[in-house]
């Protein structure tokens, strides 16, 4: 880890993978759409309603997946004051955010048919509405201070305290009585999904995941020349 503290150690490493990641990404997309909508089977209840799963699904496990990023990045940079840790937890905002918002709207989607209406206030859905406010919260933190070493200490702070409610978006169907279904892949006994429903799934899961590591790299280059345009400039202002 701390052999890419190096900004510019690290922005040769990002350029030289990013192509890979792009070229994967593309590649588990499309064959995970195209299972995901031609071979899987509809479902003898929702028909092919189901589909929306493979959208659905995936965004709802990276929406956890980059808040604890987010979470484990704030914590290094608290503890080790790894130079790229709260670039890498800043960057991570968004795009989990967009991942958060894909979960609830198809959610509401798929709730619609299934449950009779657009959103009820179930335990899962309430919690995943709470990661969404969570960050928003943090990105706000990032936008409305501007000295960055206050900012960032600030926003790690928030996102290691906001973590407590990863687990309970995890365990919030078991520990209370939710109209949202149990966990049906990460079980202990196996996954319950057959797997003509299963390997779509976890294709797009892939795809979804190499998308996340794309779209980080790129904004966390972003960041890194943002940060060193205005450090020239404060250079540049205070010679």
């Amino acid at each position: 880890m701390q052999a890419y503290a190096n900004p510019a150690r690290f922005n040769a490493l990002a350029l030289s993978v990013l192509p890979w990641c792009a070229g994967i990404t593309v590649l588990l997309f499309a064959v995970g759409l195209y299972y995901s909508l031609v071979v899987a089977p509809q479902d003898y209840q929702q028909g092919e309603t189901v589909r929306i799963m493979f959208i659905h699904v995936p965004a709802a496990w990276m929406a956890l997946a980059c808040y604890s990023v987010m979470a484990l990045a704030s914590a290094v940079a608290i503890i080790w004051r790894h130079p790229l840790a709260d670039v890498a937890a800043k960057t991570a905002a968004p795009i989990g955010a967009c991942f958060t918002f894909l979960a609830l709207f198809t959610g509401s989607l798929w709730g619609k048919p299934m449950w009779g209406t657009w959103w009820v206030w179930d335990a899962r859905l309430t919690s995943v509405f709470v990661l969404f406010l969570l960050y928003l919260g943090y990105i706000a933190i990032w936008q409305a201070i501007e000295e960055p070493a206050r900012a960032a200490r600030l926003a790690a702070i928030v996102a290691l305290v906001g973590f407590i409610n990863v687990p309970i978006i995890k365990y919030s169907v078991e520990w209370w009585n939710s109209l949202h279904q149990p966990a049906s892949v990460l079980r202990a006994d196996g996954p319950a999904i057959h797997s003509s429903i299963l390997t779509p799934l976890l294709i797009m899961a892939g795809a979804y995941t190499m998308l996340f590591l794309t779209l980080h790299l790129i904004a966390m280059r972003t960041e890194i020349m943002k940060r060193r345009i205005h450090n020239m400039e404060q250079a540049e202002v205070q010679g």
